[in-house]
């Protein structure tokens, strides 16, 4: 099947969609040792790409890995800011891959990274009700934030939801949620008049952050992957 040059070197794991652009543009694509061109397509089964002369492999299959982010990190791959991301602490992994979702660059915990894009639109579209559970630490009058947090709140014309909210210490809460909104936990504490501390993600459907050490990461075990498609 036919599909444009730019995604196919994206799947292949030569570069970016972008970046492909630039190779396109630049001569360094060829198709039947045709120059491409932007707009061009090709089937990888039957037409032969080559990327500065050399043949476009398929993809290997696809690559899931579990990253314990520290504070201080974006979740992105790139930031015009010039802050530290994520993607400088998973350099070691071969695969081209891109974060699942966000995690605040306050925040901590679980976050997955993958190339698989069917598998971030299940885990990532809340239609899917993928639960995410979090340890929030916390200041303020957490018995009244209970009474609020366990209903519906509103936050910049949004309504924002748990799943589940439960005290597990003086000033620590555990929070459930599957929404999956920008910010969502720290916005909702802030509603019901607490200030957030510390937030680490500790689950994602059903997989656990575990033992993993801040700023490491791992691949998934065959029956974690297999979690992620139940």
């Amino acid at each position: 099947m036919e599909e444009r040059l730019q995604k196919l070197l994206s799947a292949a794991g030569v570069c970016s969609r972008r970046r492909a652009e630039a190779y396109i543009l630049s001569g360094r694509v060829t198709i039947n040792g045709r120059q491409a061109r932007l707009g061009d397509k090709a089937d990888p089964a039957s037409d032969r790409v080559e990327v500065d002369g050399a043949p476009l492999l398929a993809a290997p299959g696809h690559t899931y890995i579990m990253l314990n982010k520290p504070r201080g990190y974006v979740t992105t791959l790139s930031d015009e800011r010039g802050r530290k991301t994520v993607a400088q602490l998973v350099s070691g992994c071969t695969a081209r891959v891109w974060p699942v979702g966000r995690l605040d660059m306050d925040s901590e915990g679980l976050l997955l990274l993958t190339d698989d894009g069917a598998m971030t639109h299940r885990l990532t579209h809340p239609s899917h009700e993928v639960e995410k559970e979090y340890q929030v630490w916390v200041r303020g009058d957490v018995d009244h934030a209970l009474t609020v947090l366990t209903a519906p709140v509103w936050s910049d014309g949004e309504e924002l939801t748990a799943d589940r909210v439960e005290r597990t210490g003086p000033n620590t809460l555990t929070v459930v949620i599957h929404q999956g909104k920008n910010r969502q936990v720290r916005r909702m504490c802030a509603a019901a008049g607490l200030k957030v501390d510390r937030l680490r993600r500790v689950r994602e459907g059903k997989l656990l952050l575990g033992g993993l050490r801040p700023g490491t990461w791992r691949p998934l075990a065959p029956e974690e992957i297999a979690f992620l498609q139940d």
